[in-house]
């Protein structure tokens, strides 16, 4: 009897052993199946705190494997992709480095809707990679080394290479694609396959490392309204809107940022977007799809392009481009007025004006210079905006600009 008792506990006792290793090795297995579910997705993990209570949980987030802090304020010049990829780059970023500048909007997709960085063959972006940039992660890596804060300019509706490409996605004049007076092809905001193109594209620059993505033509093409019935194109989803064509455009321009923040939270970057400044004096521009309010409720950046060479008589000021202080502190009071209004405030970014405007002129005319650049951000700061972005199309910038009045 003793003997079988102690067979029987050995038997039970291996027994016991092989299931506890089985179920061992079952977990180990389903944790390494988590394990390289979770590097596939992600690369980093975040915490957050729930907010009805005070348990905190784990939210994945992407990390680019870069560090970028965000500035007290930023303040920064436009480069174009062929700068960011050429010489000038250099002289460039010692202007940065050797002032209180310190951030870089670069172009990533450009006015014509090419990429401006090297891509891999096998890309589906290769046929519209221009390639100025030929090491877009090394040039990023520069960035973070020199502390200078990096924003992808990413160019949107306005798009002559995905418009001939898809003109099925682009407006039709006569069955053919239709062009502004400047030869430039818009697609349709109304086309959400449109949307996700361009947040493809934004997503891939915001896995290498930029912080802030900024969409610009985040419109449709001036002059709108005067030719809405004219082309051929499709409402998409706002076909059954029974609203009228100002409110679709606005419909469709608005659900497309909120659509991006969605989209690009993930990758724990800022959104924001370029807005004409005149879009603040008015309810909403009919043509463009533009309401000021409505987008700066759902991005995190608004920019203001106030540029004192773009403005009418507006503000009571005969030649805006002669005066930058008060143009711009004029708009900064219209600006103020509304932002302040609005729940969810997004901060103030706008863009400034360094370059000349001789097409206003008919003999030479203003030539601006550093005591211009300083005057529009001393309007802005006057007016607690402390973040702005100076715009000049060659990238060739004034010399000796104090960047903080």
């Amino acid at each position: 009897m003793f003997i079988k008792n102690k067979i029987l506990k050995v038997t039970l006792l291996i027994f016991i052993i092989i299931n506890l290793l089985v179920i061992t090795n079952v977990m180990a297995k389903e944790s390494d199946k988590e394990i390289k579910l979770v590097k596939n997705q992600v690369e980093y993990v975040t915490e957050l705190e729930v907010v009805d209570s005070n348990i905190k949980f784990n939210r994945f987030t992407f990390d680019s494997g870069l560090n970028f802090n965000y500035p007290e304020a930023v303040r920064g010049i436009y480069v174009t992709g062929n700068s960011a990829g050429g010489d000038r780059f250099k002289d460039l970023l010692n202007l940065v480095e050797t002032t209180d500048l310190n951030a870089m909007v670069i172009d990533i997709k450009d006015d014509f809707g090419k990429l401006t960085y090297k891509v891999d063959k096998n890309s589906p972006y290769s046929d519209i990679a221009d390639g100025y940039i030929d090491d877009l992660p090394g040039l990023l890596k520069i960035l973070e080394e020199k502390e200078i804060y990096p924003i992808a300019r990413v160019v949107v509706f306005k798009d002559s290479a995905f418009a001939e490409k898809h003109p099925e996605y682009s407006f039709l004049d006569d069955g053919k694609v239709w062009k502004n007076n400047r030869g430039e092809a818009f697609v349709n905001p109304f086309e959400k396959k449109v949307w996700k193109y361009n947040l493809d594209i934004a997503k891939e620059v915001a896995k290498l490392g930029f912080q802030d993505i900024q969409f610009d033509y985040v419109r449709f093409p001036e002059g709108f309204e005067t030719r809405d019935d004219k082309l051929e194109y499709s409402l998409g989803d706002y076909e059954n809107s029974d609203t009228d064509g100002v409110q679709k455009r606005v419909e469709a321009v608005t659900d497309f940022v909120k659509y991006a923040r969605e989209e690009l939270a993930y990758y724990g970057v800022n959104v924001s977007i370029d807005i004409f400044g005149y879009a603040a004096t008015i309810s909403e521009a009919p043509g463009i799809g533009q309401n000021f309010s409505k987008i700066s409720e759902n991005t995190d950046v608004i920019s203001s392009m106030i540029y004192p060479s773009h403005w009418t008589s507006y503000f009571g000021i005969k030649i805006p481009d002669k005066e930058p202080y008060n143009v711009v502190n004029e708009y900064a009071k219209v600006e103020n007025n509304i932002l302040n209004k609005l729940e969810n405030k997004p901060i103030s970014r706008p863009w400034i004006q360094d370059f000349s405007a001789p097409w206003l002129y008919s003999g030479t005319g203003k030539v601006y210079k550093k005591e211009d650049v300083e005057a529009q951000i001393k309007a802005l700061s006057e007016n607690g905006i402390k973040e702005y972005l100076i715009w000049n199309p060659r990238n060739v910038y004034s010399q000796g600009v104090n960047y903080i009045q």
